[in-house]
């Protein structure tokens, strides 16, 4: 190399939007599963089993599988907080879920991302394509006129 070339460096990934790309693209590559973060039928030490939405959000953070967001780093833990709050903002405009209770009550007024992941009619696909879409959507709202 020579002294006045300079490497490139890659491009930082800091985004929510970049993190539910990511969590797709893992989806797509690696597959989807309900009901718990990872495979349950893949060895603990498998490093790219099947995951949920918030599993695959996790790995798309921490680089790695991760049991429980609270093995997180702080920076890894914003990121994933950010990126899963970004999802269900989406899915609280497209797919709104309504917990009541017994007496008629709204218990619950946002969609939570596991229930939403583990409806038994959710497909791969569907998931996959509710990622992108939310990162799109992230992207809309956050970087006027398109620039980064």
């Amino acid at each position: 190399m020579k002294a006045t070339h300079n490497p490139p460096t890659p491009a930082p990934v800091n985004t929510p939007a970049d993190l539910l790309r990511m969590a797709a693209l893992y989806l797509r590559r690696h597959g989807w599963t309900q009901g718990t973060y990872y495979d349950i039928y893949e060895p603990a030490d498998y490093l790219t089993p099947p995951a949920c939405a918030a599993g695959a959000i996790g790995i798309a953070c921490a680089g790695h599988r991760v049991e429980h967001f609270s093995q997180l780093d702080p920076d890894a833990l914003a990121d994933y907080l950010a990126t899963l709050g970004a999802f269900v903002d989406y899915l609280d405009t497209t797919a709104p879920v309504f917990l009541v209770d017994i007496d008629g009550y709204l218990t619950d007024e946002h969609t939570s991302p596991y229930s939403w992941n583990d409806d038994p009619a959710r497909t791969a696909e569907q998931v996959v394509t509710a990622l992108g879409a939310a990162a799109d959507e992230w992207d809309r709202l956050h970087n006027q006129g398109g620039e980064l």
